[in-house]
């Protein structure tokens, strides 16, 4: 039988922002690579592609084909229109494994084969999908190696349930956590037991794939990464996942992910930052997810304005009239406040000295990976470990404390905002950050950590 030219790759993405990012970058990378590559992703999600939602076409994937299965959910409203996230992820893991058996099937008709499954790890079940068709498979972890590794070892009942609220936690590969360090699914699971069982099920065939890739760098993350590869010696980090031109500048293409599911507001930041001087704008943004309750939102507006620094402020559109009365305009001569902004292109701006985050993995890593400072206000999910490592770790931010009540006060706010643009340890943070962002473009650059990782992968799937 005749060889093929090309490896041919399918990269299927759980359809949300945090999650499709680092993927489509990946795919990117393979691509330049020599790699055919088709993008998977869920019939709702490719509507709010093409809808009036601001969503980008797949033209813009730079030829990347584009293919989709269903969810279960394919009219409208999409997901919404479960019962439950519990009720969604069911249905996804019944009607995704057949649609998505029935889309290898007809790749294979078609002439174009798939050689290897690239999946989003909280869909473990399209390994399975893989391994019955007779196709490699691939986990790609969009959160640090450090988080799985706690999931991984409350999985295994090496980290028993509940936390002693007093007791330090020493655990393999990571510093001495308090259990407020811990993932809330984990510290907290009672109150999220979809995605307690969610982050559990991951680990159900993980042991059975053929790879296992996390949207890290083998610098940032060393001493676990060497842990988790005595488990998984098929681990290879193939990471930071943003484009090219905010790295290596290998791919002049590579510019943007090329898929949003909100609306951009890229003149009017631009156009504000560039008449303010360099390192002296403080940028707040939690996410595409987070929802804060109207205290919090108050005190994070008071922060900003106590701070008497510059500021930018991400406030989505749903979480608006959250807002103090009057606010913008009673502080338009310090800030600005849009419904959402081209996040990379703000943290590259010199103008912009620190970024006020809810340390989401993607937004961790950006800020990282730019050498801006970060102000950790972390609300759920993996964004407390990732705060921890930030400030005592890494070493390239503060972290704002919450008060008795779970509230970060405004003072608390200001002050860290103050502290990283104008104090002592600002400066031992920017120097911080500086060579961290150096160390990840070389990850990437060629014959760095993570491209030598993605050759390595691609030189076996060739062979194959």
């Amino acid at each position: 039988m005749e060889k093929r030219e090309k490896a041919h790759c399918l990269v299927l993405f759980y359809p949300i922002q945090g999650h499709i990012n680092p993927m489509l970058q990946f795919s990117k990378r393979l691509q330049h690579k020599g790699v055919k590559v088709t993008l998977v992703t869920t019939q709702s999600v490719h509507k709010a592609m093409h809808g009036d939602g601001g969503g980008k076409s797949p033209s813009s994937f730079s030829s990347i084909a584009l293919e989709t299965i269903s969810d279960g959910f394919d009219g409208e409203g999409g997901s919404s229109q479960a019962e439950s996230i519990q009720a969604y992820w069911d249905r996804f893991r019944e009607i995704g494994s057949q649609t998505l058996a029935e889309l290898i099937d007809k790749l294979s008709a078609s002439g174009h084969p798939a050689d290897c499954l690239v999946y989003d790890q909280i869909l473990p079940w399209a390994l399975d999908v893989a391994k019955r068709v007779g196709i490699a498979g691939a986990a790609f972890f969009t959160v640090s190696c450090a988080v799985t590794n706690i999931y991984s070892l409350v999985h295994n009942g090496l980290l028993k349930l509940p936390l002693n609220p007093d007791s330090e936690i020493l655990l393999p590969g990571l510093p001495p956590l308090q259990p407020s360090d811990t993932p809330s699914f984990v510290h907290a699971p009672e109150s999220y037991p979809a995605f307690f069982k969610l982050s559990m099920e991951q680990f159900s065939n993980l042991d059975k794939a053929d790879w296992v890739f996390y949207s890290t760098f083998y610098e940032l993350e060393q001493e676990v990464i060497e842990y988790w590869m005595t488990k998984f010696s098929t681990l290879r980090t193939i990471g930071p996942t943003i484009p090219s031109m905010y790295l290596d500048k290998r791919h002049e293409d590579n510019k943007e992910y090329g898929l949003s599911l909100f609306k951009l507001n890229s003149d009017a930041c631009m156009k504000w930052l560039n008449a303010k001087p360099k390192g002296s704008v403080a940028y707040m943004s939690f996410g595409s997810i987070a929802e804060q309750g109207e205290e919090q939102m108050k005190e994070l507006g008071l922060g900003l304005k106590r701070s008497k620094r510059y500021f930018l402020w991400v406030v989505r559109t749903s979480e608006s009239v959250k807002l103090p009365k009057g606010f913008a305009e009673e502080t338009s001569e310090k800030g600005l406040v849009v419904s959402w902004c081209p996040q990379l292109e703000v943290l590259a701006h010199e103008a912009v000295g620190c970024f006020v985050t809810h340390c989401g993995w993607n937004s961790t890593l950006e800020a990282l990976s730019l050498g801006v400072p970060m102000v950790a206000v972390p609300q759920w999910a993996d964004q407390s470990t990732n705060a921890k490592f930030i400030m005592d770790v890494w070493k390239i931010g503060l972290k704002a404390q919450a008060d008795e009540k779970g509230i970060v006060r405004g003072e608390e706010i200001a002050n860290c905002v103050r502290e990283i643009l104008d104090g002592e340890r600002g400066k031992e943070i920017r120097k911080n950050a500086s060579n961290w962002k150096a160390l990840a473009k070389s990850a990437v650059d060629e014959g760095g950590s993570s491209d030598k990782n993605i050759d390595e992968f691609i030189a076996k799937l060739v062979q194959n």
